[in-house]
C-alpha cells in the first residue's frame, strides 16, 4: 500500500527533473508529486546546461525552485572565469535557492581529485560571495570533503545566515554525521534508506538531530523499495519519508512537517503557511 499523502506536505530537496529521462511526460510527473503530498522541489544542476534547464523549469513552474552548480563527475568542464560569470548571473535569479550539486567524487573519477577540488572550492566561495546554502556531492571522498567544507564554515562564520548547506543522500559515517551538523549543515536522506541492507544507514538517520533532516529523491536515481529498478521520481518520496519515521519511531505527519520547515529554513522560503507556491 502506498503510503498516504501527508496534510502538512513533503520537500523533494534533490531531484533532476530537467534530464532526459523527465522530457516526455513533465507534466505527468509533477501531477503525480502533487498527488502525492510533495509540494515543492528543488532541481540541482549538473553543469552549466543543466543548471541553464533547471532555472528555465523554476520559473515555468512555481513549486520547482532551482540550484546551479558543476558536479565533480563533470568538473573537467570548469573553466574559472567564464564559469563563474555563467553561474553568478543564473544565481541572480529569485528561483535560485542554492548552489549545487559540488562536491567531490573519488569512484568514478571522470576529472582529476585536483581539478575537482579548485571547481569545488571556488563554488564553495561563490555560495559565500551570494550568501546561498550549497547542496553537496560525495562519494569514496569524505576525509578531503569534510576537510573542506570545515575550514569552508569556519571562515564564513561572519556570513549574515551562517554556513547553510546538505550532504545530499548521506551515505558517510555517523561521526562524519556529527561533525557536519555541528558545523551548520543538513543531512539529505534518500531512497537507500528503505534498502533491505541498509540497517546501518536507519540507525544513523535516527542519530541525527532532527532538525537537521531533510528528505530528497535524487531522482531519476536511488529509487525507493518498492519501486526500486525503476526511474526514481518525486511522488516516491512518501516511501522514504516513511522508512525515516520508522526509523525515528515518529508519525509520518511529524517527520513531513519536522522536514519541510528544515527546508524552508535552509532554502529560505516561508514556513508552509503561505500556499500560493503549491503544485
Amino acid at each position: 500500500m502506498n503510503p498516504e499523502a501527508s496534510p502538512e506536505g513533503l520537500i523533494d530537496t534533490h531531484s533532476h527533473l530537467m534530464l532526459p529521462e523527465f522530457q516526455g511526460d513533465m507534466e505527468e510527473v509533477l501531477l503525480r508529486a502533487k498527488q502525492a503530498g510533495v509540494r515543492r522541489i528543488v532541481l540541482p544542476g549538473l553543469d552549466l546546461e543543466t543548471s541553464q534547464k533547471a532555472v528555465e523549469l523554476a520559473v515555468r513552474w512555481p513549486s520547482l525552485y532551482a540550484a546551479v552548480g558543476i558536479h565533480p563527475n563533470r568538473a573537467g568542464q570548469w573553466q574559472a572565469a567564464r564559469s563563474l560569470k555563467v553561474l553568478r548571473s543564473l544565481a541572480s535569479s529569485p528561483r535560485v535557492v542554492a548552489i549545487g550539486e559540488i562536491g567531490l567524487d573519488y569512484f568514478r573519477k571522470h576529472a582529476e581529485p585536483d581539478i575537482q577540488r579548485h571547481a569545488f572550492e571556488a563554488q564553495l566561495e561563490l555560495a559565500a560571495e551570494l550568501d546561498l546554502p550549497v547542496i553537496l556531492h560525495n562519494r569514496d571522498s569524505t576525509h578531503d570533503l569534510l576537510e573542506i567544507i570545515l575550514r569552508w564554515a569556519e571562515r564564513c562564520n561572519g556570513r549574515r545566515e551562517g554556513v547553510r548547506g546538505v550532504l545530499h543522500a548521506f551515505s558517510a559515517d555517523y561521526p562524519t554525521a556529527q561533525l557536519a551538523t555541528q558545523a551548520g549543515f543538513y543531512v539529505g536522506i534518500a531512497g537507500p534508506l528503505t534498502y533491505p541492507k541498509s540497517a546501518d544507514l536507519r540507525s544513523l538517520a535516527a542519530r541525527v538531530p532532527r532538525d537537521r533532516l531533510l528528505l530528497e529523491t535524487d531522482a531519476p536515481y536511488l529509487t525507493p523499495v518498492p519501486h526500486r529498478g525503476t526511474r526514481n521520481e518525486p511522488s516516491y518520496l512518501p516511501w522514504t519519508a516513511r522508512s525515516l519515521s520508522q526509523a525515528l519511531g515518529l508519525e509520518d505527519h511529524e517527520v513531513a512537517a519536522t522536514t519541510s520547515q528544515n527546508a524552508s529554513r535552509l532554502f529560505g522560503w516561508d514556513d508552509g503557511t503561505d500556499h500560493r507556491n503549491l503544485l
